[in-house]
C-alpha cells in the first residue's frame, strides 16, 4: 500500500507531501514513476511529492494519512532511513569534474 500525506512542508515557494510504501521500495519507485515523480525527489525512505502531484497520487490509490502516520508506517515496515545512518550525495558542483582534452 502507498500512503501520501497532504502538501503542509513549505520549500522553495511550494508545499510539499511525502509518499511512502509500506511493502518495499521497488513498490514505492514503480509508484513514483507511473506518478511522474523524478527519481531525485526521492529521499532516504520516501518521495517528496510537490502539491501539484498529490491529487494525482490520491488518484493512483494512494492512501492519505497524517504526517505522523507516514512516519509509523515507515517503522512498522522496516522501511526507516535515519538521517544519521544515510547522509546525502554532496551537492553536484562539488562533484569532481572530468577533464576534456582537445
Amino acid at each position: 500500500m502507498l500512503y501520501v500525506d497532504r502538501p503542509s512542508v513549505p520549500w522553495r515557494g511550494r508545499l510539499w507531501s511525502h509518499l511512502v510504501s509500506d511493502v518495499s521500495y521497488a513498490e514505492l519507485h514503480a509508484f513514483a514513476e507511473a506518478l511522474g515523480a523524478p527519481r531525485r525527489a526521492f529521499d532516504r525512505d520516501h518521495y517528496d511529492l510537490p502539491a501539484e502531484r498529490f491529487r494525482m497520487a490520491v488518484w493512483l490509490g494512494a492512501r492519505v494519512v497524517p504526517s505522523r502516520e507516514i512516519v509509523r508506517v515507515l517503522h512498522a515496515a522496516g522501511l526507516r532511513r535515519p538521517k544519521h545512518l544515510f547522509p546525502p550525495p554532496p551537492p553536484h558542483d562539488l562533484a569532481p569534474r572530468v577533464a576534456r582534452s582537445r
